[in-house]
């Protein structure tokens, strides 16, 4: 399958423009969270939601593909810390199920994505 247009920024990016549409949908979840939890859980999902996408673009910004790769396993790992917030969240009540479920849909749809930038990355970087 061809791309219609080269890949110029990491603004270019699929997975990257995914990570920014979760973003802004947890932002737009926690908006509902009660007022004690804004330096508990909806501080810790916007930050970890934030993250994923800054560092696919911090990546895309570095001059080797080890670091880009690096970045991108740390993307990972702010997807995996998101998605064990949300299920805190609805757990304890503080999130409606419903809208934790969309969000793990989200997380899981962006990490098979990251996996496979990162495979494409390390198989770029072996030729």
């Amino acid at each position: 399958m061809e791309r219609a247009e080269p890949i110029a920024s990491y603004r270019d990016l699929l997975v990257w423009q995914r990570a920014i549409d979760l973003a802004e949908h947890c932002y737009a979840i926690t908006k509902d969270f009660p007022r004690e939890e804004v330096y508990g859980l909806t501080s810790q999902i916007r930050r970890c939601a934030v993250s994923v996408a800054a560092n696919i673009a911090e990546g895309y910004g570095r001059d080797s593909a080890g670091a880009y790769i690096q970045l991108l396993k740390t993307s990972q790992g702010s997807l995996k810390e998101l998605e064990t917030h949300l299920i805190i969240a609805r757990r304890t009540g503080i999130a409606r199920g419903e809208v934790e479920t969309a969000a793990l849909a989200r997380t899981d749809e962006i990490g098979r994505m990251l996996r496979a930038l990162i495979r494409s990355v390390e198989k770029s970087a072996a030729h």
